[in-house]
């Protein structure tokens, strides 16, 4: 006997709110980000600030797509399916980061000629402290997702934080780099400093189609859920309980978790049944909103 008992939050619209309201304020940083770095890049003509701008483009691409897969995982289980539509938010994962190959691309266009034929910088000072302003502010708006994105387990946002985090690390990189070009005068630096730029973001992109790709396979929960769920069964042992066939999936912000509970033969059905809605409450309070199955048998 199977039997499926959904412990899922009243208030998933208010989920999607938030995390919609998250990604906006994402998107907001990103049109501003790229205004100043445009502006860093067009006051100084440094590629390794112009490389920085492209990323900021990938950022905004990404954040309204996270926006649209967001809504799209907020919509009910329907006929189609059943199961919900949570995972809509690994496209947005592995669309950042398909966005991030190609950025990295352009990047690499333009850097390469650069190293061959080095320019010299005009008002590197100044557009220097425009790249620093938008550092800051993606610096700001990334831990705020990162934080956001932990709290309502949302790939969409995860996706979006490590990518503005990426983006600030590399900004520091070209920041550094072009002061070394101001103290020393070598122009050869600021290309290869967008040539290491260009790798840097190509590594995050693939950590986030890999993680795309995992969600997408039915990743197993975390380890530590997993121990935290067969410590609770382990503890129905001494009232001559047993589980098997323990599996567990995350798909977005939703967790899944099926077992099989073995009881003893001369057990009643209600009193089963009891055991039965017991386990589920207790697992889903473990682990936050969760959908659990469970499949009675006797031992």
């Amino acid at each position: 006997m199977e039997r499926v008992k959904t412990q899922v939050s009243t208030k998933e619209c208010t989920w999607a709110d938030e995390a919609k309201r998250y990604v906006r304020l994402s998107i907001y940083a990103a049109v501003a980000t790229i205004t100043l770095k445009l502006v860093a890049w067009w006051i100084s003509d440094s590629v390794g600030l112009l490389s920085d701008a492209l990323e900021s483009f990938v950022n905004l691409a990404g954040a309204v797509f996270a926006l649209a897969m967001i809504q799209v995982a907020s919509e009910p289980p329907d006929e189609g399916h059943p199961f919900g539509h949570s995972k809509a938010e690994y496209f947005s994962s592995g669309f950042e980061g398909t966005l991030i190959f190609i950025a990295a691309g352009t990047i690499l266009f333009t850097a390469l000629p650069r190293i061959l034929h080095p320019q010299p910088l005009m008002s590197l000072g100044i557009g220097l402290w425009f790249s620093a302003a938008s550092t800051a502010l993606n610096l700001v708006v990334s831990l705020t997702l990162a934080k956001a994105a932990k709290r309502l387990r949302s790939v969409a946002l995860d996706a979006d934080a490590r990518h503005l985090m990426a983006d600030v690390w590399t900004s520091v990189g070209v920041i550094i780099a072009l002061f070394g070009v101001a103290l020393t005068g070598w122009n050869w630096l600021d290309p290869l400093i967008a040539v290491a730029v260009a790798a840097h973001i190509l590594v995050e992109g693939f950590r986030l189609m890999r993680g795309a790709a995992d969600g997408l396979m039915d990743q197993a929960l975390p380890a530590a859920d997993v121990i935290r769920i067969e410590k609770l069964l382990d503890g129905y042992a001494a009232r001559g309980v047993r589980y098997t066939g323990l599996k567990t999936r995350s798909a977005g912000s939703q967790r899944f978790v099926h077992l099989n509970v073995r009881v003893p033969g001369d057990w009643r059905v209600d009193t089963s049944h009891e055991l039965l809605d017991e386990i589920e409450e207790r697992i889903a309070a473990a682990l936050g909103d969760a959908q659990v199955t469970t499949h009675l048998e006797p031992l």
